[in-house]
């Protein structure tokens, strides 16, 4: 069994940048952690099965070098599909490597944004860490699961998933996002919802959008969660109601800078809980699902906190 780090690259984030500079980093994380096996994805979801296969040979360190969706696929792996409650093994530590153009995860964390710095970086406190389990219902109907470290949501940000992804992030992450935003608050309607929060009662919103965050930032620098923490067993559930296009545009600063939760909107409501199942209020409606910065499907949905499932590896100026 091998007990080297274990470094899951994906060379096509950043718009193949990081497969352009891997000789650059790889020399980089041999002077931070010394020889390591390293894994090189070829196509969506692959990082998972390396990294399982990895864990299951004796890795105990996880290096994820690309954007936040390689860190979410990097995170399957942790798990065994068939064992869906705990990680394939306790006290496994994710380290990250931040090539791709979003970088949210990496705020939270209070990592550099130059992979370089974080590279050195990888030798920082170890934090224990919740994960989100997600169980969802997949385009083509059935129900699916995975897991999220960062926010899952659901409303326009699941549009605005579809539309980046689909489209260049040549611009960067902040600019990729915003203009995904425009474009996405042309086409969505707010949508009606039915939310529960581990046993109370229901609730029915016309929403814009809810983040069930376990981190702080997501859409490529808004701080939708600013109290959350990711070593707290809960999720913060931010809901963002029935806003219209002038008020979504008036508030965007203020969901960056995150004082959109100052209690001074009614139509914004924060609430913490370890559960969190939602459905459409009305038959037939699709609400889209954003997770980590992916578009893997849509509601009816359940979230639920997995306490203390990894560790991480966090920087100087980490914040929950």
């Amino acid at each position: 069994m091998s007990a080297k780090p274990f470094v899951c690259v994906n060379p096509a984030s950043a718009n193949g940048r990081t497969g352009e500079r891997w000789s650059e980093l790889a020399g980089a994380l041999r002077a931070a952690i010394g020889d390591f096996e390293v894994g090189m994805t070829r196509g969506p979801r692959e990082a998972g099965d390396l990294v399982r296969k990895a864990i299951r040979d004796g890795a105990d360190f996880i290096v994820s070098v690309g954007g936040d969706g390689t860190h979410n696929e990097v995170v399957q792996g942790f798990f065994d599909p068939q064992l869906p409650d705990v990680p394939l093994r306790a006290g496994i530590t994710l380290g990250i490597v931040p090539t791709g153009t979003g970088g949210d995860f990496r705020r939270t964390l209070g990592l550099s944004r130059e992979a370089l710095e974080a590279i050195q970086q990888l030798g920082g406190p170890r934090r224990t860490a919740d994960v989100g389990r997600l169980t969802y219902t997949a385009h083509a109907g059935h129900t699916s699961q995975a897991y999220f470290i960062n926010i899952g949501s659901f409303g326009m940000s699941g549009l605005v998933d579809k539309i980046v992804n689909e489209s260049t992030k040549a611009l960067g992450g902040k600019m990729s996002f915003l203009l995904g935003v425009g474009r996405a608050s042309l086409q969505y309607k707010n949508q009606p919802v039915r939310l529960r929060l581990d046993d109370g009662p229901a609730l029915e919103r016309t929403v814009n959008n809810v983040a069930v965050a376990n981190a702080r930032y997501y859409g490529g620098g808004m701080k939708i969660a600013p109290d959350a923490d990711f070593g707290d067993g809960v999720f913060d559930v931010v809901v963002v109601g029935d806003l219209n296009t002038f008020e979504m545009a008036r508030g965007l600063k203020k969901i960056y800078d995150g004082t959109h939760v100052d209690g001074s909107n009614p139509k914004i409501e924060v609430y913490r809980a370890r559960r969190v199942h939602a459905e459409p209020a009305q038959p037939g409606q699709s609400v889209l699902i954003d997770m980590d910065g992916e578009q893997p499907g849509r509601l009816p949905a359940t979230f639920e906190i997995l306490p203390g499932a990894i560790r991480l590896v966090t920087g100087p100026e980490a914040n929950g």
